[in-house]
């Protein structure tokens, strides 16, 4: 059944190709995807160098997310090429054009003294603490790895920051930034759940880094105590996979905006007001971003603050825990981010609706005439505090 990868032009469009390690190895070194099928198991005695491990069972419900690109040929292995076989047809009913199976399979590579690597380990602390996403086939140990080794910048240590920070911890984001220049006041403590009664008057960036280390010594938490500004956005931004928004004012917020537009970075906005709130994923390539909702902040003095019209306390925590979940789903690659989507919660009769929001192809930072950069832009005079901090 063995056939040369180049087809000659009559072969049929849903044959399957399969190559020798020979041609494996050429196709290696132009740079093509690999896909590993075997069990975890296996996986564990080593593999292929940076091929992608999506066993068997699971390639149908994960294979898109992992390798999206479906004209990109992918060369699959397993053991000994009939997992990989089977795979290539999954992917071929789906949509890819090209997957090749790798007949002799990993045992025939390691045979042949072909190089390999062994996985690094997971410890069994790692194991026992992460057990139940272990469980999870969407997340399993690949995933649980990739979260140990995800940046998420978090955008204030306040009342959507303190769910965010707490659950992103525990659940073993490896590295964690936090921007705040505020210090933690009484007033805080209804919402501000990171926060005790002992640290008021401490900076909130390194209170949420004790909370932290108590939850997850795992994890490494970046302290910013700053002021995200147009000089240093670009750069921090730039250093995370994605930006949780839980910014209390609209400069801030037009400025995460635009950073994550500029740089390609998902922005996980959150809003609250009083008994109401709202979650959606900004500034991906085929997505909206907030200035498509909102090109523009209100004038001074028409938005109130939560120290002016009041927040429910529990509010925050909702919407920021709703913004954390979309942040695992975009490291995890799994389920469908709110994209286009922006979801509202009105607490008081406890509804949640979902509204369409399209991407402005006039949209002045996202759309084709947006600007390169963030020189000229004022955010100086986008003044407004938001709700719910």
């Amino acid at each position: 059944m063995s056939q040369n990868y180049h087809q000659p032009p009559n072969s049929t469009a849903d044959q399957i190709q399969e190559v020798s390690l020979a041609e494996a190895q050429a196709l290696i070194a132009n740079h093509l995807p690999v896909l590993d099928v075997r069990e975890p198991v296996e996986v564990e005695q080593g593999m292929l160098e940076g091929a992608v491990h999506i066993p068997l069972g699971q390639v149908a419900d994960r294979i898109t997310s992992e390798l999206p690109e479906k004209s990109t040929p992918v060369l699959i292995y397993c053991a000994g090429g009939v997992r990989s076989y089977a795979a290539a047809e999954i992917m071929k009913t789906l949509g890819y054009e090209d997957p090749i199976s790798m007949e002799p399979g990993f045992n025939g590579w390691k045979n042949a003294g072909l190089p390999w690597v062994t996985p690094g380990p997971f410890s069994p602390a790692l194991t026992a603490r992460y057990s139940r996403h272990l469980l999870l086939p969407e997340v399993g140990k690949e995933g649980q790895e990739r979260l140990l080794a995800s940046r998420v910048l978090v955008v204030g240590a306040g009342g959507l920051g303190s769910p965010a920070l707490l659950y992103l911890a525990a659940a073993g984001v490896g590295h964690i930034g936090v921007i705040d220049d505020d210090l933690v006041d009484e007033s805080n403590l209804q919402r501000q759940v990171i926060h005790g009664t002992s640290d008021i008057g401490a900076p909130k960036v390194e209170s949420a880094m004790k909370a932290i280390a108590e939850l997850n010594p795992d994890v490494e938490v970046i302290p910013i105590p700053e002021r995200l500004s147009s000089d240093n956005v670009l750069d921090l931004v730039g250093s995370y996979d994605l930006v949780v928004d839980g910014a209390d004012n609209f400069a801030t917020r037009y400025l995460i905006n635009d950073a994550c537009v500029l740089l390609g970075k998902p922005n996980v906005h959150g809003g609250v007001d009083r008994f109401r709130g709202q979650v959606t994923v900004f500034s991906l390539p085929d997505g909206p971003c907030y200035r498509c909702l909102f090109d523009e902040p209100p004038p001074p003095g028409t938005a109130l603050n939560c120290a002016e019209a009041g927040v429910l306390g529990v509010l925050p925590g909702i919407i920021g825990l709703i913004q954390t979940a979309e942040a695992f789903k975009l490291i995890l690659g799994i389920g469908e981010p709110l994209i286009g989507r922006l979801l509202t919660l009105d607490a008081l009769p406890m509804t949640f609706r979902e509204i369409a929001i399209r991407k402005d192809p006039n949209c002045p930072m996202c759309g084709p005439n947006g600007p390169k950069t963030l020189a000229g832009i004022a955010y100086s005079e986008f003044s407004c505090a938001i709700p719910g901090s």
